[in-house]
């Protein structure tokens, strides 16, 4: 039988790591910057967790997760996205209760959705987020905002735009939803099943369904923002002021929804505007979540977060031609001629691993000319050569790949002569 990665899966294969390892320290540098700490949480959770504050209606708790029954009979999902599980621990840890205010995290990990496999887009992805907790200011909105803009910058991206809105308060989304409902009833039979059951349910999600998007009564239904209220108003006005002092353009779609329940107030998606990434444009999307503490047992802690794909996040920086520097060149490579070589050749390595000095050496039984292809194609600096004479001497032959130069180094000042050759 031959085995396959599982569909809607990939494998990261060594030659491509580095890329995506970049990418971390790229994000580990920024949040660092913004004084975000990581928070790592497990990969699956108790299944209400997501169904109560993702929200049952939503096509992640309906149709994607990835849900099972363990030996303890309890019904655990992989996580299929991040923010639960952190609001989750913010509650159950009390870091409610931490002096400094609000508590500001960022994680990194894989979440798992099933889903159709498309460019960028994996039933297993690797997905970057950051979350604020505890702060209603609308700076900390512009602060999340400027985080996840600062990452892609970090990495050379240009071609990107920032789309936000306000879905305001609960009391604004009330009369909104009320608004849809008298809207969609009459037509409804036009629509999906899915639409169908969520007219009653959240008819907010009918403005997003990608199979009825071409109905002309989502064009014409009412739009969240005649419905804001004067509060929820200011406070989209302010969130738009921070965002303009620090200098950061955006555009205003009052269609702009996301896609889970928990969202309110700001919301915002940061796009690709290079040609040939894609139909799907949408690097990161994220929202103000005031009220999931709550839902979960905790105290008032309204919170702030968003999400990005590393796998688009790296397909961005493909479309516009952008790459992380080469991977670091192998320091040393030692070639071992005879066998009564070869354990005094493996002993310099360790010692060469020892002091920090990237090395290798064959472990094939290669000839002298394979050795040396080898070292070649792992762009090595620097060879160490060691024959019988050699060994019998003391010494070793050390060769500058650049310049192809070799001299004769007594064993005892090897390591020191091949640092002041890697400066």
């Amino acid at each position: 039988m031959n085995f396959k990665v599982p569909r809607g899966t990939q494998d990261i294969l060594p030659s491509e790591t580095w890329k995506w390892q970049q990418a971390e320290k790229v994000i580990r540098e920024v949040c660092d910057v913004y004084r975000y700490k990581e928070i790592r949480t497990p990969i699956f959770e108790q299944t209400e967790l997501f169904q109560r504050l993702v929200g049952d209606t939503t096509d992640v708790v309906q149709k994607e997760m990835y849900t099972f029954m363990d030996k303890g009979n309890r019904s655990l999902t992989l996580r299929p996205e991040n923010t639960a599980a952190v609001v989750r621990s913010f509650v159950e840890n009390k870091m409610f209760g931490y002096p400094d205010q609000p508590v500001k995290m960022y994680y990194n990990g894989p979440m798992f959705r099933y889903e159709r496999q498309q460019a960028g887009r994996y039933r297993q992805f690797v997905q970057f987020g950051a979350e604020v907790i505890g702060s209603a200011d609308p700076a900390i909105d512009a602060e999340v905002i400027a985080l996840a803009l600062d990452v892609y910058k970090r990495v050379g991206l240009t071609k990107l735009k920032l789309v936000i809105n306000s879905l305001g308060d609960t009391e604004c989304r009330a009369a909104h939803r009320k608004a849809l409902i008298a809207h969609f009833s009459p037509h409804i039979e036009e629509f999906c099943s899915d639409c169908k059951n969520r007219l009653e349910k959240n008819p907010l999600r009918i403005l997003d369904c990608k199979i009825d998007s071409g109905n002309p009564l989502i064009a014409s239904a009412p739009s969240l923002a005649d419905y804001l209220n004067e509060e929820s108003v200011n406070y989209f006005e302010e969130v738009k002021s921070y965002l303009d002092d620090a200098g950061i353009a955006y555009e205003v779609d009052a269609n702009l929804v996301r896609g889970l329940d928990y969202y309110n107030h700001t919301a915002f998606e940061i796009m690709s505007t290079s040609e040939g990434f894609g139909a799907i444009t949408t690097l990161c999307g994220a929202g103000r979540y005031n009220g999931l503490a709550e839902e979960i047992g905790g105290p008032a802690a309204p919170g702030i977060g968003f999400a990005m794909s590393i796998e688009r996040l790296l397909l961005a920086m493909e479309a516009e031609g952008k790459s992380f520097e080469s991977e670091p060149a192998l320091d040393v490579y030692i070639v071992t001629l005879g066998e009564s070589t070869r354990r005094p050749g493996f002993k310099l390595l360790g010692e060469l691993r020892e002091a920090g000095i990237r090395s290798d050496m064959d472990y094939m039984d290669r000839k002298m000319k394979a050795q040396m292809k080898s070292a070649d194609r792992l762009n090595a600096r620097i060879v160490v050569l060691i024959g019988e004479d050699e060994l019998t001497e003391g010494v070793a032959q050390l060769k500058n790949m650049a310049d192809g130069t070799q001299v004769k180094v007594p064993m005892v000042e090897l390591i020191e002569k091949i640092k002041a050759n890697l400066t």
